[in-house]
């Protein structure tokens, strides 16, 4: 991802009622070039060019925006998800295209991306707390989607096998670590052959 470097432009007028949705803009910022502990209040203040103590007016502390940043995120991840899942197909191709949403949403949102996993599980409130998982998500849909089920498997198996290639996948092509070499199948396609194998596998499973 090319780093990005405050200008001006960058800089969010309060003025006109935007200072919530301005410090939101800039954590998710942060989070995307620098990672979750990346950044303090003082610099999202600095940023959108108020003092700190004006933060306070809408959060309680940096762990509340964390919150807000990860609650946003989850809910971009969760409609997207939806939409392939709702999408025209077979409910494999539908399915697989959950996981395909998966990737591109990891892609093109690395600070709500990072935010919804690394500030689960971190105490920051009730909030957090009562937030589904994207496991939860890819367990409703398996099972809504094959309502047959997979016999004696698991359909939570059959998630948690899916999600951990889609993040294993999703982190690895943020690292700049997955092989780009000429005749070596892309992240979709990975992710496609993977989803395919688990799926049938799962069938066949259920009759043999």
């Amino acid at each position: 991802m090319r780093p990005w470097r405050e200008g001006p432009g960058d800089r969010r007028s309060y003025h006109h009622g935007n200072l919530k949705e301005a410090l939101i803009e800039a954590a998710r910022r942060f989070i995307a070039e620098r990672g979750v502990g990346g950044f303090t209040l003082v610099d999202a203040a600095r940023l959108v060019g108020v003092t700190p103590a004006a933060l306070y007016r809408h959060f309680r502390g940096r762990e509340a925006l964390l919150e807000e940043v990860a609650g946003r995120g989850f809910t971009d991840l969760a409609e997207r998800l939806a939409r392939a899942l709702t999408s025209r197909g077979t409910p494999l191709e539908r399915f697989t295209r959950m996981g395909e949403a998966y990737l591109a949403f990891a892609e093109e949102e690395p600070g709500y991306y990072a935010a919804i996993f690394e500030t689960r599980g971190g105490h920051l409130g009730p909030q957090a707390a009562e937030r589904p998982s994207p496991f939860d998500l890819l367990v409703e849909a398996l099972q809504s989607t094959f309502p047959d089920g997979f016999g004696g498997v698991d359909p939570r198996f059959i998630a948690l096998e899916v999600w951990a290639l889609s993040h294993g996948l999703a982190t690895l092509s943020a690292a700049g670590q997955l092989p780009r070499s000429q005749g070596v199948p892309d992240k979709y396609e990975l992710l496609r052959a993977g989803v395919l194998a688990l799926v049938h596998g799962a069938g066949a499973a259920r009759s043999g």
